[in-house]
């Protein structure tokens, strides 16, 4: 998120960010947020009898602030699919892995257990299965020999304060879009040889 909130301080940048919504009401990134000067939004899910009404409540909130791009960033709770289908085209995640490669949580460790020389982090609409949506951008770091998973992680982290600002801008501008199960690029977005110029080499 305070990736996000830098690349959006560029007058250029195609998005402003008015709202940071958290499962959590100790959130630190709440407190970041509101210091930025973000109008805040603290759903307790313990407060609420199943997902179905959590998912309901935050959705009023979104809506209530007009929002047109939901970002998640650090957002751990599964959502409904009624949400997700909702905001269909509209919801961007960032995995930390190569995406379909590594699912769910682990990513580094199941990286290294598989062997795999890349590894890296994927930028991807949201869809009602797990981190299954279509991809928008990814960035690849080597694996090297003496490689744990602290120090997998931090390069591939590296990684995903460069390419997610990068993959929101995109779409946020009308580079990249979601049209039925694929990602649709703008010609713009795209070089002569097929190269997406606006992310991160």
């Amino acid at each position: 998120m305070v990736s996000l909130l830098k690349a959006a301080e560029d007058p250029a940048y195609p998005a402003s960010f008015v709202l940071a919504a958290s499962n959590r009401p100790e959130a630190p990134g709440l407190v970041h947020a509101a210091s930025a000067g973000l109008a805040t939004l603290a759903l307790d899910h313990r407060a609420f009898p199943d997902r179905a009404a959590f998912d309901a409540a935050l959705d009023a909130g979104l809506r209530a602030h007009g929002i047109d791009l939901v970002v998640l960033a650090g957002f751990m709770r599964v959502l409904t699919p009624g949400f997700v289908e909702a905001w269909a085209g509209r919801m961007v995640n960032i995995h930390p892995s190569l995406l379909p490669l590594f699912r769910g949580t682990h990513t580094h460790a199941q990286a290294l257990a598989a062997g795999v020389r890349l590894h890296g982090c994927t930028v991807h609409f949201v869809v009602p299965e797990l981190d299954a949506g279509p991809i928008i951008a990814q960035a690849a770091v080597p694996v090297r020999p003496d490689d744990d998973e602290d120090s997998l992680a931090a390069r591939v982290l590296a990684q995903e304060h460069r390419l997610y600002p990068a993959a929101v801008a995109l779409v946020a501008s009308g580079g990249a879009r979601l049209d039925g199960d694929r990602v649709v690029f703008a010609a713009e977005a795209v070089g002569g040889d097929g190269a997406l110029l606006s992310l991160p080499v």
